[in-house]
Parts: C-alpha cells; sequence; structure tokens
C-alpha cells in the first residue's frame, strides 16, 4: 500500500463534467489505499476503497471511506470517475462488487492494517460484500475517539422480520484489531434509540437463531475470552488513523 494514490490518468480527459468534477475533488495526498484491484492486461479499470484524511477534520461523524472506479477509454484516451462515500470498508467493498469489481482481490486488505478479531467479523464482513442491492444504507456514524465506533443502519430488504439492521463495528486501538456485529429492529425509532441509550445487548437477527456456523462461532468466542486469544496486527506506516492508532487521542479505524 501506498501513502498517495496514482489514479493512472496521465494523458486522459474527464469523458464529462460529473467525471471531471469527482476526481478533481480527490486529493490524492489526502488518500490512503486500503484495498485496490486493477484490470489485466491493459488497465481499463480501476477498483479503490480508500482513506480520506481530510475527513477526520471535516463535520464529526461524516463517513471516512470513498469507493473510486476509474473506467479508462485507451483509445479515446477518456475516463469515467465514479467515487461514493462509506462509513463501514465492507459496505465501500460492496459498492465496487456491485460494479464490477471481482470480490476476491478487492476483499484483499494489507496486513499492515488494522485486522478483524475474531471469526464472526470475517463472517458479517462477507456478508456484507455479497449482499448485492439488499441493504439500503438509511445513516451513518464514525467516532475518532472513545467511543473509538462506527455504525451503519440499513434496511434490509431480504429480512421478513426485524428489517432494520445496525451493523456495529468496535476497534480495539491497543492491539489494532475491530468487530462488527449486526443487530436487528422492527422499526428505524428502535433502532436509533438503541444507538443513543444502549440500554442493553445489540438485538440478535431472527435468522441468526437456526444458524449453526454461527452458533458455533459465538461458542468459540465465549471460549476464547483471553487477551492472548485476540489476534494482533502489525503496526503500519501510513499516517491514515486506520493505519496508525497514534495520531490522535483514542483513535479508531475510520470506517
Amino acid at each position: 500500500m501506498t501513502n498517495e494514490l496514482d489514479f493512472r490518468l496521465d494523458d486522459f480527459d474527464p469523458v464529462d463534467a460529473v467525471s471531471e468534477l469527482a476526481e478533481s475533488s480527490l486529493c490524492a495526498g489526502d488518500l490512503t489505499a486500503l484495498a485496490e484491484h486493477h484490470t489485466t492486461p491493459n488497465g481499463s479499470r480501476s477498483y479503490l476503497v480508500a482513506h480520506d484524511g481530510s475527513m477526520t477534520w471535516d463535520v464529526p461523524g461524516e463517513p471516512q471511506l470513498v469507493g473510486i472506479k476509474v473506467t479508462r477509454d485507451l483509445r479515446e484516451r477518456t475516463f469515467l470517475f465514479e467515487t461514493a462515500n462509506h462509513a463501514s470498508l465492507a459496505f465501500a467493498q460492496n459498492w465496487l462488487v456491485e460494479r464490477g469489481c471481482p470480490p476476491e482481490p478487492i476483499a484483499q486488505v494489507g496486513a499492515d492494517l488494522i485486522q478483524p478479531a475474531d471469526d464472526l467479523t470475517v463472517r458479517v464482513e462477507e456478508q456484507i460484500r455479497a449482499s448485492g442491492d439488499r441493504y439500503k444504507v438509511l445513516a451513518t456514524q464514525t467516532s475518532d475517539y472513545a467511543p473509538c465506533e462506527t455504525w451503519t443502519m440499513v434496511r434490509n430488504s431480504g429480512a421478513d422480520h426485524a428489517p432494520i439492521r445496525v451493523f456495529l463495528e468496535e476497534t480495539a486501538a491497543d492491539v489494532l484489531t475491530y468487530t462488527v456485529r449486526e443487530g436487528a429492529f422492527a422499526h428505524e425509532d428502535g433502532a436509533q434509540d438503541w444507538l443513543d441509550n444502549r440500554d442493553g445487548p445489540l438485538p440478535e437477527p431472527p435468522e441468526y437463531r437456526g444458524d449453526g456456523t454461527v452458533l458455533r462461532t459465538r461458542a468459540a468466542l465465549t471460549r476464547s475470552t483471553s487477551p492472548s486469544a485476540i489476534p494482533k496486527a502489525g503496526l503500519g506506516t501510513s499516517t491514515a488513523p486506520w493505519a496508525n492508532t497514534a495520531q490522535r487521542p483514542n483513535p479508531r479505524r475510520p470506517m
């Protein structure tokens, strides 16, 4: 991973005003690539998830990740530039997959960056990446300070019961790992009330109750309660909070 992105657009012109504005609105020096894929052999398309460091000083709570798709017309020497802001890495990856990116390469994140703490986190993120257009994002919140967390509230069009889902991501800055958990609610007001008050555990989705894999994972997590059971990620060299938790007080992974 490099600290500054190269969109590979030398000698290319934007295909329209929208692409020109989208490309010019991003400052490469503020971006740190978290996951990327470039088509081969001609490199006509690039898919990236990046952390935008400028967002850490913008409006509090705003999403800090950006999904980027660049489509190059190699004959006409023009480019189409598409972006979307996301609070969570998995939702940014899902956005790219829906726009033609192969799922496997964009799911690969550098080993020097903060890592999932457990198997359930991996499973939930895989679920989000593969969800297609099932989740309609209703609201997000990102916190750089304690509690170091990000949440995304969605409507799950595939759920017969409790269709409002909250994906809560919590960071353990001391060991550079994070967890993602899914909660289920009947209505948006109920989800927001839980987020505001935290007056009980995150309500479990109904479909989890008969899911043997989830039950086995939860049992394993219950047995593995010591700090030594949590995998530690290596320290990265990036200056983005996603990779360097020494930058700010009580920092977090910016998703």
